[in-house]
């Protein structure tokens, strides 16, 4: 075979691959296909805690994504945290402003405190140098996520949303946040502001 025929034999398949390719690409665009797309990218979700300077069991937690402009708020909860606002006393201060990695998340989780539905946020030291370890974003729940009768297991109002210097959520707003997350994406960080 002449070698002019081959490089047209070869320039046409080229041709009829990339159109294919590029048939296969269009497809996966269409409406209906990016309709059942997975969550987003992992990175691209993160929480927000905004510490109310006024009344810290009335703070806020957001679920976040990412944007070109303003980052979007995906969703608002209500939530708590510490009892008092010295973030360098551990177990009891509200927690130091700044950027923490979300470790894991848990629907059973089963510590001697913390039950149930738990978002486990990186060790972080405050402005003093105290290191505040055995962070949670967390409710008062049971292992299975329902209401207990002891105090750590059961929800009784706004004086719940004191905390132990982790982050509380009502038990409604968690899972509703767990929902959000597994359909949206999962948050990899934790920023906390005030």
């Amino acid at each position: 075979m002449p070698i002019m025929a081959i490089v047209r034999r070869s320039a046409a398949t080229s041709v009829a691959i990339t159109t294919l390719a590029g048939g296969l690409m269009l497809g996966a665009t269409t409406p209906a296909a990016t309709a059942s797309a997975a969550p987003a990218a992992a990175g691209s979700h993160y929480l927000k805690f905004d510490k109310n300077q006024r009344n810290q069991t009335n703070s806020a937690l957001y679920l976040m994504k990412r944007a070109s402009g303003p980052d979007k708020v995906i969703k608002k909860y209500r939530a708590g945290s510490g009892v008092t606002r010295n973030s360098c006393t551990r177990f009891k201060g509200w927690l130091p402003n700044g950027t923490y990695t979300v470790q894991f998340h848990a629907k059973r989780y089963n510590g001697s405190l913390i039950k149930g539905y738990v978002i486990k946020i990186s060790d972080k030291r405050c402005p003093g140098g105290t290191l505040r370890n055995d962070l949670f974003i967390h409710s008062e729940m049971t292992r299975n996520g329902g209401q207990g009768a002891t105090e750590p297991t059961r929800w009784d109002g706004p004086s719940d949303y004191k905390s132990n210097g982790c982050i509380k959520l009502r038990p409604s707003d968690i899972k509703n946040l767990f929902a959000t997350a597994d359909r949206r994406g999962w948050p990899t960080k934790l920023t906390v502001v005030n």
